[in-house]
């Protein structure tokens, strides 16, 4: 949800009305903003229309409120928020997801007192949205809102069973559950066999022509369903209410009870209402991808809308996932269609009042029935079981339909933090015997080291025979005083017994950042060829030679090292390099240890091809077999796309080569003396105040490191001389380019024949 984050001073944070073209287009000249999008509105509206008239009856015959309480919130959703709201393409009214809590309020506080609880969780919204508190409230772990929206998929489908088979539904899931086969034994067939009838429809619809889904599946099987019960079944249970949607119209009352249960109710509706409005309105983003919803103004119209309904007797108003992404297909541009959606809702009620009294309440039933199958989603249960949330999901979609919608969420939320605590704050910590003889024993610990890991720690630290050498292998992210000093005391204990504990590092965490600071997180640092010194050490060898020096079992320990902690993130990187390699550069560098390119080029298996000699050099001519055959093979049997010639500072070749000029004697020999032809041109260019030895004068550095440089450019003009890299270069299917390798600053630095750069932004050449 990228959309989420950003600047917090944008246009959209304020609550003054926002564009309403999603695709970045202009209004149309000469028509007010609202309406710049007319023509593509007007029609979406009325299909967002047709959607929502079968739902809004449904939803308010499931939450035992007045069947017109549900266009009450249909119209002032569409209208209200529409033209209030954050969003500029979703469409708010009467939603399944508080159905459950609007019908416990209705049965504990009565309908008049709902609807003042209803308004009084608008205010709360609106103070919310005022507050900026619109991205606070979608802290809430998606496992927890999709169990949410299970169980009252689930306690919708209890409650509707019974409506269907002709009966009336209890106040609990569980008591719904329980009472179905007495309902089952009793059920009237005619309610029934309707009921049915529109599930089949709403299942078979989807396989339609497409010009037949072009109207909603729900409007049909309400309407062809009612018309044949008509017929058929003139005394099954209908919708009855006295009066238009005008009569329906009632000021609310304060509830009776305890201030707490009125409060918790308030608190209750607002938080459900605003983050189904919310997570409805990502959604509704990802659907169109234009112009982001600001959440907090989303907040104030969906308060605002709710504060208007409860007023004036209708149902609690969301953002409604259903209705907006039908507008969204429906090819809307703007808010307008959401407003004269709910514009249609009230003239229709106001007209055909008459026409909603013909629907069967079993009708509404199937309809809800498919609505709440609809909210039990396979693929999030299969998420929850590839990701280890599934425990959340359970509990949550448990305790929603056994308790109710506020606690049932509550215990999801306790649960998956809990959850989350176990994963961050448990530390892998595990005892390895050793492999062969004369290897030490290894502790990994991994992760979140802190005092919550202290009773493994000294478990599997005490499970560790004394008396014997041990590695310590530490790779945390977060380390705290407490578990440093155990390990120390412990390294302590050992030694004391004439052991040794060797400790290696590899986490973001340094171990000795915990003596003298607080513990905190570090950033990841991407770090895949740690130094030599860091794996071959002689207190994990056990020995030394004669003379002080490490043996080769230093060697053979580090390719140990390799096989357990490197091995297998290598295999897939070379699994596809077993026939053949496909490196798309040749790097030519100095042989001296301190280079390594691929650790400078953050580069892995196959992407090099490398030449390495004293003082990275180029033969001109081919009396080098060696240079010469790697050229060649280089440029025409694997057909590289470039070459890089890089020196490095304080180069020995260099030295040699100033040496040389000053008149001492080269100490390694004639052989060696014969080899510094080949860079001694590169001294004459300095001499000659070659472009490269003057940038890198001004930049601060040496005469030895200018000389680098200079011969980095001279090597370059040489591959332009050579007989198998010189007419790829000039024609352009391959391109040379200098670096230079800073090992003080461990920076790498662009040599080009003009000059130096630094491509380290944060560096300033010195």
């Amino acid at each position: 949800m990228s959309h989420l984050s950003g600047p917090v001073a944008v246009p959209g944070d304020t609550l003054s009305p926002p564009g309403n073209k999603p695709s970045g287009a202009k209004p149309s000249p000469g028509k007010p903003r609202l309406l710049g999008n007319l023509g593509a509105d007007l029609p979406a509206s009325l299909v967002v229309f047709l959607v929502a008239l079968p739902l809004s009856l449904g939803i308010a015959a499931a939450s035992g409120a007045p069947i017109m309480a549900g266009l009450i919130a249909a119209a002032v959703g569409g209208i209200v928020a529409g033209s209030l709201g954050g969003s500029v393409l979703q469409v708010s009214g009467p939603a399944a997801g508080l159905t459950v809590v609007v019908a416990g309020l209705v049965q504990e506080f009565g309908w008049q007192a709902t609807c003042a609880i209803t308004a009084a969780a608008g205010v709360v919204q609106l103070l919310m949205g005022v507050s900026r508190l619109g991205r606070a409230a979608l802290a809430v772990s998606p496992v927890v809102v999709k169990a949410m929206l299970a169980g009252i998929g689930i306690t919708i489908i209890l409650q509707q069973l019974h409506v269907l088979l002709g009966g009336k539904a209890a106040g609990s899931a569980v008591e719904n559950l329980v009472t179905l086969p007495a309902a089952m034994a009793g059920m009237k067939v005619e309610s029934a066999l309707l009921g049915i009838a529109v599930v089949g429809i709403l299942m078979l619809w989807k396989y339609a022509p497409a010009m037949v889904r072009q109207v909603p599946g729900q409007l049909v099987a309400v309407v062809v369903v009612t018309a044949v019960s008509v017929a058929v079944a003139p005394g099954v249970e209908r919708i009855s209410f006295s009066g238009s949607i005008f009569d329906a119209i009632a000021l609310p009352r304060l509830p009776d009870g305890s201030l707490g249960s009125v409060a918790m109710a308030v608190v209750t509706v607002a938080l459900i209402a605003s983050i189904e409005s919310l997570l409805s309105a990502v959604a509704v983003d990802k659907m169109h991808g234009g112009t982001p919803t600001n959440l907090n103004r989303e907040l104030v119209g969906q308060g605002s809308a709710n504060v208007v309904s409860g007023l004036l007797g209708g149902l609690p108003v969301t953002g409604v996932i259903v209705r907006s992404a039908t507008n969204v297909e429906a090819g809307a541009k703007g808010r307008s269609s959401a407003i004269l959606h709910g514009v249609w809702v009230l003239v229709f009620s106001a007209l055909f009042a008459g026409l909603i009294q013909l629907i069967p309440l079993s009708v509404l039933a199937g309809l809800l029935l498919v609505i709440g199958a609809k909210l039990v989603k396979v693929a999030d249960i299969k998420t929850s079981l590839r990701t280890g949330d599934f425990l959340v999901y359970g509990v949550t979609l448990v305790c929603v339909v056994v308790l109710n919608l506020l606690e049932g969420v509550i215990i999801g939320l306790a649960v998956a933090a809990l959850s989350v605590l176990w994963r961050v704050l448990r530390a892998q910590i595990h005892a390895h015997s050793p492999a062969g003889e004369g290897q030490a024993w290894r502790v990994t610990i991994a992760g979140s080291c802190s005092f919550f890991a202290l009773p493994r720690l000294n478990r599997v630290l005490q499970a560790v025979p004394a008396g014997l050498d041990v590695v310590v292998e530490l790779n945390a992210d977060y380390l705290d005083h407490a578990f440093r000093e155990a390990l120390v005391a412990w390294r302590a204990q050992r030694e004391n017994t004439g052991a040794t504990v060797t400790f290696e590092e590899h986490g973001t965490t340094a171990f000795t950042d915990a003596a003298h600071s607080a513990p905190q997180r570090q950033d990841p640092r991407e770090f895949p060829l740690p130094p030599r010194t860091s794996w071959q050490s002689l207190e994990v060898a056990g020995q030394t030679d004669d003379d002080g020096q490490p043996p080769l079992r230093s060697i053979l320990l580090g390719i140990d090292k390799y096989h357990r902690r490197h091995a297998d993130k290598v295999r897939p990187l070379v699994q596809d390099l077993t026939d053949g390699q496909n490196p798309d550069t040749l790097f030519v560098a100095c042989v001296d240890s301190r280079v390594n390119p691929n650790l400078i080029t953050s580069s892995g298996p196959g992407d090099l091809l490398t030449l390495r000699n004293i003082g990275n050099v180029v033969c001109s001519d081919s009396n080098d077999a060696s240079i010469d055959s790697t050229l060649t093979f280089a440029v025409k049997a694997l057909s590289v796309e470039s070459i890089v010639v890089c020196g490095h500072s304080n180069c020995g070749a260099m030295k040699a080569v100033l040496a040389d000029a000053e008149g001492a004697t080269p100490a390694l020999g004639s052989g060696f003396d014969t080899w510094l032809e080949h860079a001694r041109p590169s001294y004459q260019a300095l001499l000659a105040d070659h472009p490269v030895g003057l940038a890198a004068a001004a930049a601060g550095f040496s005469r030895l490191d200018q000389l680098s440089m200079v011969n980095v450019a001279v090597q370059l003009a040489k591959l332009g001389e050579h007989h198998a890299t010189g007419p790829a270069l000039a024609s352009g299917n391959v391109q040379a380019t200098g670096l230079f390798f800073d090992i003080n600053t461990a920076r790498v630095v662009l040599v080009t024949p003009e000059g130096i750069e630094q491509l380290d932004p944060s560096m300033a050449l010195r």
